[in-house]
């Protein structure tokens, strides 16, 4: 399976960077204590600087929403995934523990301050192309809603669209069964590539640290726009 990033998403970005992880035979499950606790402390202390702040006083966010009108889309009405978060933070519903691939996923767009998606391996078809939707493309999202994605970023196999750093789609979701997951950071432009690769080894070690499995990341960029994903991954 290889993941590609269009041309078109570096002539507007030029500085774009996805980190990429790819977990095998990982145990999916409920978070342990300790993932719950710190996922709702993280919260409840985010929920006391936004007291003081404006969504746009996080540096992280503001880059992607400019990003985001970079592109053609409007944040106000279609936000990245990370504003939704935020904005349910300031309004104080918390996330609530889902299962364990999924709160530390959350935890890492928190703590990052950048979009993050996770996916079932098994349930995507063929190759993965990462480029900027239509008018056209759109699929069922876990807001149980059908979502449409112009000038949103997204995320397509052999099948069909499936994901995207505004909502993911049904189809490829991680569940407890699941046991082999990609993980998708959208890095910000402006860090440099040591520090998004480090990034992207620093959350491929909590999340085996908790799921079990082994692992392996990249960062793509415009130098190095696609990778192949194997099984010979770090334990």
């Amino acid at each position: 399976m290889q993941l590609t990033i269009d041309s078109s998403i570096f002539t507007k970005i030029p500085d774009f960077k996805l980190g990429l992880i790819y977990y095998n035979k990982t145990i999916v499950s409920a978070s342990p204590q300790m993932l719950k606790g710190r996922l709702q402390l993280f919260q409840e202390q985010l929920y006391f600087e936004l007291l003081d702040k404006d969504l746009t006083d996080f540096n992280g966010l503001a880059e992607w929403q400019s990003i985001w009108t970079t592109l053609g889309a409007d944040p106000s009405t279609k936000p990245p995934a990370l504003q939704l978060l935020l904005q349910q933070i300031k309004d104080r519903r918390y996330t609530s523990s889902f299962h364990s691939a999924e709160d530390l996923n959350t935890f890492f767009s928190l703590q990052y301050e950048i979009p993050t998606v996770i996916y079932d391996a098994d349930k995507i078809a063929g190759d993965i192309m990462l480029s900027v939707g239509t008018a056209e493309d759109g699929y069922e999202g876990l807001n149980n809603q059908f979502n449409t994605f112009e000038n949103i970023l997204l995320l397509s196999d052999g099948y069909s669209p499936f994901g995207s750093p505004y909502v993911d789609s049904i189809r490829t979701a991680v569940t407890e069964e699941t046991e082999n997951i990609i993980q998708l950071l959208f890095i910000h432009p402006s860090l440099d590539n040591d520090k998004a690769q480090q990034l992207a080894e620093a959350c491929g070690k909590m999340f085996t640290s908790i799921n079990g499995g082994n692992y392996q990341s990249s960062v793509l960029n415009s130098k190095n726009p696609d990778f192949i994903l194997t099984d010979e991954v770090k334990s």
